[in-house]
């Protein structure tokens, strides 16, 4: 179910009968047509296992199943949004930067880890406390919440590709990360002060950067 962008902050789907997507509560801005929206108390695809997780993980973002004949416009605080494509790969993204995304993709959290959240694992280096992220895998398309814009950085094998965590929206594709310090990175650039993170992703996929630092 493909998004059609309309502007920076504000995309469309069209909703047919027998499929459904999901979508972020109050992210429905419009609609036309016979559409219905019901709160989703089973996790997506991924199941009640999944809802579980995710509340464990203080993830549990809360979702609207849509379903009907029309097409639906979402957005949500004026973020700007991207829409991300997966052909049969996983995004792994944190959960309160989703806006809205296609039924038809399974829905799973994945414990802290070489693929786990990546503000988790700032957090989990933090604290010492290790915390879910949100996947979708399958073939769809997915609607992505940002600050100020996002730009989709390629990751090619021999190439690795340093982001700063609090910039940092999703990633796809076979990739690794790997969560380092680095003492002055951020006073070298005029942000913040004392030990930084920087995250390093090798492999082959793409991540996606937003514009600033801020937290949705």
């Amino acid at each position: 179910m493909p998004f059609r962008e309309i502007n920076s902050k504000m995309v469309e789907a069209t909703v047919v009968p027998g499929q459904r997507m999901y979508s972020q509560r109050g992210a429905m801005l419009a609609y036309r047509g016979d559409v219905s929206f019901t709160p989703n108390i089973q996790g997506g695809q991924g199941g009640v296992m999944s809802m579980i997780g995710r509340r464990v993980a203080n993830e549990a973002t809360p979702l609207m199943t849509v379903e009907g004949n029309g097409t639906v416009m979402f957005g949500h605080g004026g973020h700007h949004i991207q829409v991300i494509n997966l052909a049969g790969d996983t995004l792994y993204v944190e959960a309160d930067r989703l806006l809205a995304f296609d039924g038809t993709l399974q829905q799973g959290t994945m414990f802290m880890g070489s693929q786990g959240g990546v503000m988790g694992m700032v957090r989990g280096q933090v604290t010492g406390q290790g915390l879910f992220t949100t996947t979708l895998k399958g073939h769809g398309a997915v609607a992505v919440m940002a600050h100020g814009g996002v730009i989709e950085l390629p990751i090619v094998p021999g190439r690795e590709v340093h982001v700063d965590p609090q910039a940092y929206v999703a990633h796809h594709g076979d990739v690794r990360n790997k969560l380092s310090t680095a003492l002055g990175w951020r006073d070298m650039v005029g942000r913040g002060s004392g030990e930084a993170f920087q995250l390093e992703l090798s492999g082959s996929g793409a991540v996606y950067v937003q514009a600033s630092e801020e937290k949705l």
